[in-house]
């Protein structure tokens, strides 16, 4: 098992566990992931931050931001300011669970920086 965590968040991946080999969790919820699931994630919240650094340097200290995406089986939200972010998740499949999660800032930094950890431990393209 490969694990990382942090205050408010924590991520898992094992791959004997069958098809939900990744968690994610947050301060009070959790929730388990199919590879599949969890590459979908990673490239979602990869393209909200990637949109969040081409912004943020053109936001006033008094402004915020959301930027909504879907992608897939999932919906993001990554709202804050020029100088820090939370993360709003959402994962509706055709059939089966759902699930939901946030992580506040400065949490969503620490566990977005750790999902690129995890890169080629289940594979993310």
């Amino acid at each position: 098992m490969i694990l990382r965590e942090g205050l408010g968040w924590r991520l898992a991946w094992e791959p004997s566990r069958g098809q939900f080999t990744v968690l994610v969790g947050g301060e009070n919820w959790a929730f388990e992931l199919t590879e599949f699931e969890w590459r979908d994630l990673v490239g979602l919240v990869s393209t909200l931050e990637t949109q969040y650094c081409a912004l943020k340097d053109q936001l006033m200290v008094e402004e915020s931001i959301e930027l909504e995406l879907e992608r897939g089986e999932w919906w993001g939200c990554l709202a804050g300011d020029c100088q820090s972010w939370s993360l709003a998740l959402v994962l509706t499949p055709r059939q089966g669970r759902g699930a939901e999660g946030f992580w506040p800032a400065p949490v969503a930094v620490a566990v977005v920086a750790a999902m690129k950890t995890l890169c080629g431990t289940p594979r993310i393209d």
